[in-house]
């Protein structure tokens, strides 16, 4: 998500960092690459303009404050009002129980999985005892797919399957959750291949019958610019309080998350970034703002690991790593610990300074044969790398399905690595740095194995 736009608002807030001074032309100049950069990353021209327009008000009325270079308050004033266009202090989702929330979209949005994920994340971040009522009575093993999703988040799943009275349902299967002590009630509710009156008119009855505190669009952030149009639409019939944007991994524009809020005064406020159910997470706009930016997120960087790392496990590889003790089983330990955190791409995106690295399956599929390499060998030969000798090698390149040569790569690298450790173990400071150049050893400026 958000790559093109990464790309091209780094280049223009390069131009933008060098300024000694800040004029009305210099300003104005840079701020032509930012609207660029928005446009062509599918942002609504309305709010392109109206925020290159808000910055260089700003900009040109803003005292520089002393130590700071001009061009650094410039970037700075694009930060925070990216913030804004995103929707500051805007996306806090409601505290009271029972909670009850109706998800409304268009068929194909990603609703029903939207449904089950949003069931567990707030089961895991907000010790809420969800439950998921299937309102979708249309779509071909609609509900199906909801009972399956609340088989794998352990949520309890209510359905009417003779029924097509939606309100009906959604009425009755709310006092029965209640009276089952849940205090987070989900509805999933039918779409539409467009917006159309029966869909309309039907959400607004299931609306007034349950009175929901959260009424969230989810919308594929693929439809671009029709994104926003359909978040008018729905807004208008059923008065949204938020958006779920799914999808997010796969758009690389993703103008539609700058422009919904402007729009249509509706906050994001989750978002789906993958398939798996892990893949939710709450909307911060501050994060994504430096993420647009090509500052990277780390605070998401932390708490993505603080979920999928086995805390006592990273502890002892640190501390072996400190002894100077590591083997190529910690290695491959190590490399699953990351596995866990997603696809490394992903990862690298939320690293400051790292977002326009391109890691992609050519990347990712030398990390895989790592692993294979290692796990072809036996316990004795990870922990004594030493004992390869010809005949071992190439019955590993065979076992992982690779060449020698990549075997022999690896233990290059591998060696290289320990050695280090070893430098850092004796305090060898300068001599390490002397070894490093610059630069990780073996890696020559690119990923490792």
């Amino acid at each position: 998500m958000f790559e093109n736009l990464t790309d091209r608002m780094t280049n223009a807030l390069r131009n933008l960092r060098g300024l000694g001074k800040i004029s009305e032309s210099n300003i104005a100049d840079a701020l032509a690459d930012v609207r660029t950069a928005l446009l062509s990353a599918d942002v609504h021209f309305r709010v392109a303009r109206e925020f290159c327009d808000r910055v260089k008000e700003t900009c040109l009325g803003q005292n520089v404050l002393a130590g700071v270079a001009p061009g650094q308050m410039a970037v700075k004033i694009i930060h925070d009002e990216l913030v804004k266009l995103l929707g500051e202090n805007s996306t806090q989702f409601s505290q009271v129980r029972p909670l009850k929330v109706m998800l409304v979209g268009l068929h194909g949005s990603g609703k029903t999985t939207s449904a089950g994920k949003l069931a567990r994340y707030l089961r895991s971040h907000g010790n809420y005892r969800p439950a998921l009522v299937a309102c979708d009575v249309y779509r071909p093993a609609a509900i199906d797919q909801l009972e399956t999703l609340a088989a794998a988040t352990g949520t309890p799943f209510y359905c009417d399957r003779d029924s097509k009275d939606v309100p009906a349902i959604g009425e009755k299967f709310l006092r029965e959750a209640v009276n089952n002590s849940a205090d987070l009630i989900i509805f999933d509710t039918a779409g539409r291949l467009q917006i159309d009156e029966n869909l309309i008119e039907e959400i607004k009855r299931l609306r007034e019958r349950i009175q929901p505190d959260e009424v969230l669009l989810v919308a594929d952030s693929a439809l671009g610019q029709e994104a926003v149009n359909v978040a008018k639409h729905f807004h208008e019939a059923v008065n949204l309080t938020g958006i779920v944007l799914t999808k997010l991994d796969g758009d690389a524009r993703g103008g539609a998350a700058l422009s919904m809020k402007t729009i249509t005064g509706v906050p994001i406020k989750f978002m789906g970034t993958g398939e798996k159910l892990e893949d939710f997470s709450p909307f911060h706009p501050d994060r994504m703002a430096q993420r647009i930016l090509g500052m990277g997120d780390v605070v998401s960087l932390v708490e993505k690991a603080q979920e999928t790392i086995d805390q006592k496990e990273a502890e002892r590889l640190a501390e072996k790593m400190k002894k100077a003790d590591f083997d190529l089983e910690d290695f491959l330990a190590q490399l699953q610990q990351m596995k866990k955190m997603g696809p490394l791409g992903s990862i690298m995106k939320m690293m400051p300074g790292m977002s326009g690295l391109q890691v992609g399956e050519k990347e990712e599929k030398k990390l895989k044969r790592t692993e294979a390499i290692i796990q072809s060998m036996t316990k004795k030969e990870r922990a004594r790398p030493e004992i390869l000798n010809g005949s071992r090698r190439a019955r590993i390149a065979k076992g992982s399905g690779t060449k020698v040569s990549d075997v022999n790569a690896l233990l290059k690298q591998f060696s290289q690595m320990r050695q280090m450790m070893k430098m850092l173990k004796g305090g060898k400071m300068k001599a390490l740095m002397r070894g490093l150049g610059g630069k990780l050893p073996g890696m020559g400026g690119k990923f490792p194995f």
